[in-house]
């Protein structure tokens, strides 16, 4: 193991041993990779992937041969175990998707965390996103912004994660498969309204890239009657609504009014004071706390 008070400025030529590098990978088109990625895929012990098939495809694009390994959602719990018995024994490991960054909606998380317990150095090697790259290009609001990934299909946890999105004063950022994308800016008309700003980008860095923006609305009168192709990358404005009591001002609210509680105000008198200093009603702010 390396000793983590190293500094990485004296770190020696990657790969060191026993060293856990999360590897980013071109999302489309594969000019976009570092030649310190290809290093590292080059010379690593070996590499844990998503699909070896996909993976393998890229090495070859590089004329690179290493061994590679399984590691998905479904066997990410006994692959981890292998993994961490490599790096114990001295081995470095890469770990990648089959496209961009691993870890956003993809499996490695607990690989990572139980890695960092074990203290094992676990260093990225950046690249591509296509999160950030849709963000970047969306001519929404980059400076904040909220990560939701792929939404969950069922309706209760669906609902919960849409409710957020509307509320959001942030940017949104969202993935979506093809089969799904006209029930999702269905949901989104519905709960943030067709008029919310949106923009959407398929097959990111590839020769057929595709932006569709504007409006929710716009966005569905586009894609009408079209057979939708490849993963697609929301990203939803931020909600600017001044009718709306957005959830963020709510939690500052119930933080200043549990706060003026502790200091001896009666639960009215504090509700009574956030109401003039905020502007929301003193029933709404005296409900916050129970």
């Amino acid at each position: 193991m390396n000793d983590p008070l190293i500094s990485l400025s004296h770190r020696k030529p990657e790969p060191e041993k026993s060293v856990l590098y999360i590897v980013g990978t071109p999302i489309g088109n594969l000019d976009d990779i570092s030649k310190r990625v290809i290093n590292i895929l080059k010379n690593v012990s070996l590499i844990a992937c998503e699909d070896t098939r996909i993976t393998r495809k890229l090495l070859n694009h590089l004329k690179i041969s290493n061994k590679l390994i399984s590691f998905h959602k479904y066997n990410s719990l006994k692959k981890s175990e292998f993994i961490l018995t490599k790096l114990a024994a001295g081995n470095s490991i890469a770990l990648v998707s089959d496209a961009g960054m691993p870890l956003i909606s993809d499996p490695g998380d607990l690989l990572v965390t139980i890695a960092r317990k074990e203290n094992f150095d676990v260093i990225c090697i950046p690249g591509p996103c296509a999160a950030i790259a849709a963000l970047v290009s969306s001519g929404l609001q980059t400076s904040k912004f909220t990560f939701f990934g792929f939404i969950p299909k069922s309706t209760k946890e669906r609902n919960k994660i849409l409710e957020m999105i509307s509320n959001n004063i942030f940017s949104s950022i969202i993935y979506e498969s093809p089969k799904r994308v006209s029930k999702l800016l269905t949901d989104l008309k519905n709960i943030c309204g067709g008029d919310r700003k949106i923009a959407i980008f398929k097959e990111i860095t590839k020769k057929y890239e595709t932006y569709i923006g504007n409006t929710i609305d716009e966005a569905i009168k586009t894609l009408e009657g079209l057979e939708p192709k490849g993963e697609y990358t929301f990203i939803i404005d931020g909600n600017t609504s001044e009718k709306k009591n957005n959830a963020f001002d709510k939690e500052c609210l119930k933080n200043d009014l549990n706060d003026l509680m502790k200091a001896g105000l009666s639960h009215s008198a504090a509700s009574n004071y956030l109401a003039k200093k905020s502007g929301f009603s003193k029933n709404e702010i005296y409900n916050l706390v129970f």
